[in-house]
């Protein structure tokens, strides 16, 4: 759950770090036992998921955004992207501690096709011309990776146990929503974890044409539609670029619709 395990203040706050560590480890191995010269992990988690000091001492560590955000320091030099330890988006069902971005969206779409937070980034590889390789984490995000980048190489090492359609739910109790699932032992999940990052390697030396997008044609159209979340209403955005996906996910909310007036005139501002 997050309060116990995502958070500081929660008990089990550093034994989180300390697994997910252990799991990007096994990435790294992985990718450097398949041939690369450089890995450069990218802590995603506000509150910092890695332990500096456990991290394998071949890999390069950035922590907090850069400016602009998005795509999080990842360029064309880069010759592949990967993810450890990644979630399922919003909505979907079978998932644990499901969300994009935040427990308040209900759905995130990019010229109709819905995703979460991995297909933000690898859409933002797309336009790059950087293939997205790994996905690691539960059983639904395996599942979205491989709809969205077919050909990516998937391990999934837990499954959520309860189903969605909780739309009409508000933020707080959303959160609260989905916290059953079954678990891989973490050791196993590591040993699955370098297996596939070697795999992933292998394959983007051997057919880099294995791993694909989506045909995605400019202009760009993003849309949100969130739940309540504090003292915020229902509300939804829609954002346009005519050229770039990067660019549209910088761009900030354009609200169309709220729920309350007062809510109307912050969002105008």
């Amino acid at each position: 759950n997050f309060e116990d395990w995502v958070y500081p203040a929660g008990r089990f706050f550093r034994d989180g770090q300390r697994l997910l560590t252990e799991e990007v480890n096994a990435a790294v191995d992985g990718f450097f036992a398949g041939g690369a010269d450089e890995v450069l992990v990218v802590d995603g988690h506000g509150c910092g998921g890695i332990q500096p000091d456990l991290l394998d001492e071949r890999a390069l560590l950035m922590r907090g955004p850069p400016s602009p955000t998005w795509p999080w320091g990842l360029d064309r030099s880069f010759a592949g992207l990967a993810f450890v330890g990644q979630h399922a988006k919003a909505g979907t069902p079978f998932s644990h501690m499901t969300h994009t971005q935040s427990f308040e969206y209900v759905d995130l779409s990019l010229n109709g096709i819905s995703i979460g937070e991995y297909g933000q980034l690898a859409l933002c590889a797309m336009e790059l011309g950087v293939p997205t390789i790994l996905a690691c984490g539960e059983k639904a995000l395996a599942e979205e990776a491989a709809a969205l980048t077919p050909g990516v190489v998937t391990v999934a090492v837990k499954q959520g146990l309860l189903p969605d359609g909780l739309d009409g739910l508000d933020a707080e109790n959303y959160s609260r929503s989905k916290l059953s699932a079954i678990h891989i032992s973490p050791r196993k999940a590591r040993t699955m974890i370098r297996t596939g990052a070697l795999e992933a390697a292998e394959k983007l030396k051997k057919s880099p044409e294995g791993f694909t997008y989506p045909r995605i044609n400019p202009p760009f159209v993003l849309t949100g539609k969130l739940r309540p979340g504090g003292k915020l209403p229902k509300r939804c955005f829609r954002n346009e670029h005519p050229t770039s996906i990067i660019a549209l996910l910088n761009m900030p909310p354009r609200w169309l619709c709220v729920r309350s007036l007062k809510s109307a005139r912050r969002a105008r501002r």
